[in-house]
């Protein structure tokens, strides 16, 4: 009998052996991050492009000050990236946790998440003082990223919340568009736009990246690279990671580069996507001044219907349709 139970023992921990000889490997495996992520700026010396920006949180940072701040501009221009920076450099990596509450508005936009969360947090009190023995200020941040897809109530609760809590909390909303925040909100906040990014800068950041993660590539594809992202600096980092993955032993080319874009109007691609591409093209025409003025203006209606949801068939329908009217004048 105990033999049987000693083999039964000895059964049992042949497997927990095995899980902790695959631990460290699996460990390995769970820290690959998006080069997105990876290369995020870590330090407000590190944002690029934005200089207005970097020199008034800097500013900041010295007097261990910061007024309410809202980020608007195109996306992967660094919005999120410089908020994150300087509360790191604010609160160091011990408190970060503790002082920064960040809320993605577009999944929690609602005027419960104001009541709740937002308030809940708000209401905590903190010391001026760091693990590490250097001073902080004794306020918390919230970021709330993706602000213009708040609704209205919410923004209005929002108000009053960033009235009474001053003294504890700062805010800072993230947004594309400033002009679907309502003007209270905007009032109370240091507005800061984010450009988008020049093209020396994107090369710059891309060819550094290429050199750390020992990639093979083309002066071409780096070109392309920077042409289809137009300044989104996030967008020309993940093409860049889908390029590398494709090409694991192979240089990376121009040609791959317009595979993963998806610079093709007939392969189902988004009707943002060929809006652009038509857009390009159609400045590069040879027709009057007048046709390409008619041209892209209903281009605009067009992108104007597409952002409040209207179908995306009907639209290029009805701008191919000016498009061959003007053509054919020609």
């Amino acid at each position: 009998m105990q033999a049987f139970l000693k083999g039964a023992t000895v059964q049992t921990s042949r497997p927990q052996k095995d899980k902790a000889a695959a631990g460290p490997s699996a460990e390995k495996k769970a820290k690959a991050v998006p080069w997105v992520e990876k290369y995020r700026p870590k330090c407000v010396d590190e944002v690029a492009f934005q200089e207005e920006v970097v020199a008034v949180l800097k500013k900041s940072l010295e007097g261990a000050d910061l007024p309410n701040l809202l980020f608007y501009g195109p996306p992967g221009t660094g919005k999120t990236s410089t908020i994150l920076a300087a509360a790191r450099e604010l609160y160091g990596p011990e408190l970060y946790r503790q002082r920064v509450l960040e809320l993605n508005a577009s999944d929690e936009r609602g005027i419960q998440v104001i009541r709740e969360k937002v308030k809940n947090f708000a209401h905590l009190t903190v010391s001026g003082t760091r693990p590490d023995g250097k001073s902080c200020p004794p306020f918390k941040i919230i970021i709330l990223d993706e602000a213009d897809s708040m609704t209205a109530p919410a923004q209005a609760a929002l108000r009053r919340t960033m009235e009474k809590e001053s003294r504890t909390t700062r805010f800072c909303l993230i947004c594309n568009y400033i002009s679907r925040i309502i003007e209270p909100l905007t009032s109370r906040c240091s507005k800061f736009r984010f450009k988008p990014l020049a093209n020396q800068i994107q090369e710059e950041r891309l060819l550094e990246i290429c050199e750390k993660e020992n990639l093979k590539y083309t002066k071409e594809s780096i070109t392309t690279l920077v042409h289809l992202s137009e300044g989104d600096l996030r967008k020309a980092i993940t093409f860049l990671q889908s390029a590398a993955r494709l090409s694991t032993d192979k240089k990376i080319t121009d040609h791959v580069i317009v595979e993963i874009a998806g610079n093709m109007v007939d392969e189902g691609y988004a009707a943002t996507q060929i809006l652009t591409q038509l857009h390009d093209s159609i400045l590069e025409q040879d027709i009057s001044d007048k046709q390409k003025s008619a041209i892209t203006e209903k281009m605009a209606v067009v992108g104007k219907c597409l952002a409040d949801g209207a179908d995306e068939y009907l639209q290029i329908l009805s701008l191919c349709s000016v498009i061959m009217q003007q053509t054919s004048q020609s």
